[in-house]
């Protein structure tokens, strides 16, 4: 092994929540953050609309309200006791990143201004609050750039264009990663005494998403071909607006600023849906009803979009129906200016992509597949439990979208994303650098390599009688189509035997690029197998969820069932075939109920 390294703590992922890690955990040892990507192309700067904290900068806010927000939004399968540490961090954590020198969008006196967002509301009036802080519609960009700025500050080590391939364990702790550069095809193994994952979500494994190319599942499918469980990954949301075809994201916050939904009849719906709330409804409520729209006939044109209306005269109209009002009382407005001030990202992803003008023409939106639930099981301090007992795999760690902590439940509010990946990112980080403190490495054996190795081998030395391009193109026609929005027994089992048909295909795939130097057609093969695991997990979890609960709807059983299906789903891989246990959801303050728009 002539490429070894040895840090204290090694982070995989350079998001979010792995610059947040790596950040914190560089404070008190030697870190280093491997990414596929260079960090600031990372999949958070995606993020649009805000971050989410109780600041009350234009009206009354509690995170009191902001637990149970989040608690109802999660149809009651989040972890209590975990959300209520996420929401009491939210506002500090906010504040940090101010000092940081994150350039928020700022109030007449100088405060972080914040904008309404579905599902955050003042809970004693049933009224949306304004809880979502916001740089302009570029929240997520904002904030790589302020963490990985503050990341070279602090002289974190970066190996940049570096595909983490294995997880190393050593007796029964762990013990580092193994990766390939890019630049050269060598392999690096990296040896720690503790490894954060924070490797990001799986979207990719649909047809219509908002998630970047790079979204694979990486991370999730390594510790589970390592024998580590996954939680909740029947759990999948689709945001609501994704541009029609292309899944581009509609931040929410378009909604947020008075953008509503109309159909092919030119008609709002979504006070059909959700009475009080309307079109700032939770995710998956509004994609569902943009979904029955479309199914019911009333799509434009006879087409699989609706539009959402962002024009000024249109907000205006909607806005004096609704009664909605500026923080100082006064009636609630819009001018073409004040958009695209808003929403200047937006404006230009419709005018590049759509030749859509949104100040002056409505845009035609999907549902996109956005966002995992599931991931890896963790603490609130993001340490990886293994078991429905919570026992902690020693010097394992992760945070962001591939971890499962559990916040979001059964579906995520919007902006909880970016809280869940700087509060959860920041306590893994300080909680590997202290486990590193008074842990010793393990010594590696001589082959640590070879696991990763013969992945890639196999893939160099396969028949060739299949295509990975087809077999991918299939996977994600199967999984939008069956284990989509709507879901049902017999669409599922047949997507399962799809997905078991194409593992088998997938042997067979040999990639015809002998050349070692950023051998992306190897890479993209790699990644492949890593979705195909994924998605027989999420296919098999969905099916033996025999309910309908947050972003899980199934047409076979259309109600969400607490007597016997108020649990957290573990899967684990075993000989090829999925094997699934449960444990129980926290409960500490709320009692499961239906929820009301």
């Amino acid at each position: 092994m002539a490429n070894i390294h040895q840090f204290d703590v090694v982070v995989v992922g350079a998001g979010g929540a792995g610059l947040m890690a790596g950040l914190y955990a560089s404070r008190g040892a030697k870190t280093a953050v491997i990414s596929k990507l260079y960090p600031t192309r990372s999949h958070t700067g995606a993020a649009q609309g805000g971050i989410s904290a109780a600041l009350g900068n234009y009206e009354e806010d509690k995170p009191e309200w902001h637990t149970y927000d989040t608690v109802k939004g999660s149809d009651y399968l989040g972890d209590q006791d975990a959300i209520e540490f996420m929401t009491s961090e939210a506002i500090d954590a906010v504040l940090e990143l101010e000092h940081m020198g994150l350039p928020f969008d700022r109030t007449p006196e100088g405060r972080i201004s914040q904008r309404p967002f579905g599902g955050h509301t003042n809970n004693e009036t049933g009224k949306p609050v304004r809880r979502a802080a916001h740089a302009a519609d570029r929240t997520g960009h904002m904030i790589l750039q302020t963490l990985y700025q503050q990341c070279l500050k602090n002289k974190v080590n970066f190996f940049d264009e570096y595909q983490v391939l294995d997880f190393l364990i050593v007796n029964g702790k762990a013990a580092g990663v193994v990766a390939v550069e890019l630049a050269t095809g060598e392999l690096h193994t990296f040896h720690a005494k503790a490894v954060i994952f924070a490797t990001g979500g799986h979207g990719r494994i649909f047809e219509v998403t908002s998630n970047a190319y790079a979204y694979t599942g990486d991370g999730a499918a390594i510790l589970l071909r390592r024998g580590l469980p996954l939680e909740d990954m029947e759990f999948f949301q689709f945001h609501p607006t994704g541009i029609y075809k292309l899944g581009i994201l509609i931040t929410e916050g378009v909604r947020g600023e008075g953008g509503v939904l109309i159909n092919g009849e030119g008609r709002r719906f979504m006070e059909k849906y959700a009475p009080t709330v309307k079109d700032l409804a939770s995710r998956d409520v509004v994609s569902r009803a943009i979904y029955t729209e479309i199914r019911e006939g009333r799509g434009v044109n006879g087409r699989n979009y609706v539009y959402l209306d962002v024009r000024p005269e249109t907000v205006n109209k909607y806005a004096a129906m609704d009664g909605r009002t500026n923080p100082d009382g006064s009636p609630y407005t819009i001018t073409g200016e004040q958009v695209l001030a808003k929403l200047p990202d937006i404006i230009d992803f419709c005018r590049v992509y759509l030749g859509v003008d949104p100040i002056t023409q409505m845009m035609p939106i999907q549902p996109t597949a956005h966002y995992t639930m599931g991931g890896i099981p963790t603490n609130k301090y993001g340490e990886v439990v293994i078991d429905s007992e919570n026992t902690v795999f020693p010097g394992l760690y992760a945070a962001g979208e591939c971890a499962c902590v559990s916040v979001h439940g059964a579906n995520r509010l919007g902006t909880n994303s970016l809280l869940d990946l700087v509060v959860f990112g920041k306590h893994a980080g300080l909680k590997a650098a202290e486990y590193a403190k008074q842990a010793d490495f393990e010594k590696l054996p001589n082959d640590a390599e070879a696991g990763a190795r013969s992945q890639f081998e196999a893939l160099r030395t396969a028949s060739g009688k299949q295509n990975a391009f087809d077999i991918s193109t299939e996977l994600k026609k199967v999984m939008f189509d069956d284990v989509g929005i709507y879901r049902s027994e017999k669409g599922m089992k047949e997507a399962i035997n799809k997905i078991r048909e194409l593992q088998e295909r997938f042997k067979h795939v040999r990639v015809t690029d002998t050349g070692r130097i950023f051998n992306t057609e190897l890479l993209n093969a790699w990644e492949l197998g890593n979705m195909l695991e994924i998605a027989d997990v999420v296919a098999e979890c969905a099916l033996n969820r025999k309910e309908s609960r947050g972003g899980h709807s199934r047409e076979d059983y259309s109600e969400r069932d607490d007597q016997n299906w108020l649990k957290h789903t573990l899967a684990w891989k075993k000989d090829g075939r999925v094997k699934i246990d449960y444990k129980p959801v926290v409960i500490t303050k709320y009692q499961p109920k239906k929820r009301v728009y």
